[in-house]
């Protein structure tokens, strides 16, 4: 693997470098929060094209996609049909909200909040869930690095075995502090050319070890291809699955790296162009899902120089142990360096996200309402240190299961926000009070439906007269949450309680 190692830690300096020099990219002041947290919103279509899709496309996604097709087959590709249903709804609602925050000086989705409803509360719950939601997907990201690196056979043993992943995290830690926002944009565009590489070139390579896709579609199970009728007063997996890409589409708009990389676009303009083009993303996901059964059909986890690799880290081993066995040891190295810096660009764009909400909506707010502008962003760079740390602290300390767990649960508690920042872009009809109650109860739902799955599932069996109705806990609790704000609101205006000022009342939406 000696092969494979030089060409990965060539390439893992080179992008490195690139992390350092973004701090001179484009040049601002570093040291006003804008500058630092959203890139100064200068990025033009070609930019945000490669930093939404490495934001939304993560390494994680190119190990778990794969795993969870190997593992259980066509559930796997609820992926695809998630990512393409995710884009417009980002056309329409996302330039709105880009412009409310241009003109109001917004950082976050939670600013805009608290500003339209006239709500500190409100503001700090969307701002809490954003980063709860947040910590979990970068400890994934982590996860991801980790199997990488272990394929790689780096690190030692026992108090050195997890030292080059330490290591990686500083220098992530490090010119993320220096650059904010500009180092994942820049690096991204590095990235996603590796990962478009590697794709494409073992998409090609691989099944003609395996006799070609009729081969390997021949010898995958045709329970792996399709899912099974549903029983009787049951709709099956089918409600699950379709709830799945549509409650995981909502959810992945609110997350706060989403949202950050939108408010860094230049224009309203830019971000409706993105969500046109931006599902070229999903057809290579799509081709990276077949990977799934390229590894079936390998019987990769049983070859034993791969077994402990998937001891381990299960079907996460998957996609490594497939390169391995069918690519070249250089080129092996070139796409591992293409996962692990996918794994460096959205952690970078998580932790800028939640720094930026714990500045703005914890620090501010809360805490120090004379901050200086500088001041704000010196708080949002040392956050943005602690966020990394806490993420890392938690892949090496706590079992990975419960990193996906968390991640789990993190997207029903995300989508809880979606009533205040999308309703809100077209309406102050819902009261500020409702809107709490609704997200409490939400939040309080979702996770009991899980907890009641034992946190293995976030696939629902709602029972109505003897029907079993499977379906994403997100959206079943979502629906709690929207009718408590509804019953509430009119309690509330009934009640005359205050419903506060709408401090947006004087921009004028465009979309273009």
């Amino acid at each position: 693997m000696s092969a494979a190692l030089g060409v990965f830690l060539t390439l893992f300096f080179l992008v490195t470098g690139l992390g350092f020099w973004a701090s001179r990219w484009r040049p601002g002041d570093l040291s006003l929060l804008n500058e630092w947290g959203l890139g100064g919103q200068r990025f033009g279509s070609f930019v945000t094209w490669f930093l939404l899709g490495g934001d939304l496309y993560t390494a994680y996604t190119f190990i778990a996609v794969p795993a969870l097709v190997f593992g259980q087959g066509a559930l796997g590709f609820f992926a695809l049909p998630y990512t393409i249903v995710m884009y417009p709804v980002m056309f329409v609602i996302m330039p709105r909200l880009w412009t409310i925050a241009r003109a109001r000086g917004y950082i976050t989705a939670a600013d805009f909040v608290e500003n339209k409803f006239d709500c500190r509360t409100l503001g700090l719950l969307v701002a809490i869930t954003g980063i709860l939601a947040t910590m979990p997907y970068i400890a994934l990201q982590l996860v991801g690095m980790q199997v990488v690196l272990a394929a790689l056979n780096l690190g030692g043993s026992g108090t050195w075995a997890d030292a080059p992943l330490v290591i990686a995290f500083v220098i992530l830690a490090a010119y993320t502090y220096t650059g904010g926002l500009r180092a994942p944009a820049l690096i991204a565009i590095v990235k996603d050319l590796l990962i478009y590489t590697t794709v494409l070139t073992a998409i090609i390579v691989i099944p003609a070890h395996l006799g070609g896709w009729a081969g390997i579609f021949e010898h995958v199970p045709a329970a792996k291809l399709t899912f099974p009728a549903p029983p009787a007063h049951s709709t099956g997996i089918y409600t699950g699955y379709a709830t799945l890409a549509l409650g995981s589409a909502l959810a992945l708009m609110m997350y706060p790296h989403t949202i950050t990389g939108v408010l860094g676009a230049k224009s309203p303009g830019v971000v409706q162009r993105n969500a046109v083009f931006l599902p070229a993303y999903s057809f290579i996901l799509g081709l990276l899902a077949l990977f799934g059964y390229m590894a079936y059909v390998a019987h990769v986890n049983t070859l034993p120089q791969f077994q402990a690799g998937f001891k381990n880290y299960g079907p996460s081993y998957a996609v490594p142990a497939l390169l391995m066995r069918y690519l070249p040891p250089w080129f092996v190295g070139f796409a591992f360096a293409a996962i692990v810096i996918g794994a460096l660009v959205p952690a970078a764009i998580m932790s800028v996200a939640a720094a930026n909400l714990f500045t703005r909506n914890i620090y501010k707010t809360f805490l120090n309402p004379q901050v200086s502008a500088k001041g704000e962003a010196r708080i949002a760079k040392i956050a943005s240190l602690f966020v990394k740390l806490g993420a890392l602290v938690f892949v090496l300390g706590i079992p990975e299961k419960y990193a996906i767990m968390l991640q789990l649960l993190g997207g029903i508690w995300i989508i809880q926000t979606f009533p205040a920042i999308v309703i809100g872009l077209y309406t102050r009809w819902p009261h500020r009070y409702a809107l709490v109650l609704g997200w409490l109860v939400g939040m309080v739902a979702g996770t009991a439906m899980a907890a009641s799955m034992s946190f293995k599932s976030v696939i629902y069996p709602l029972v109505i007269a003897g029907h079993t109705i499977p379906a994403y806990a997100a959206l079943y609790a979502l629906a709690i949450n929207l009718l408590v704000m509804v019953v509430a609101t009119w309690v509330f205006n009934v009640l005359r309680i205050g419903a506060g000022q709408d401090g947006t009342l004087d921009v004028e939406p465009r979309s273009a």
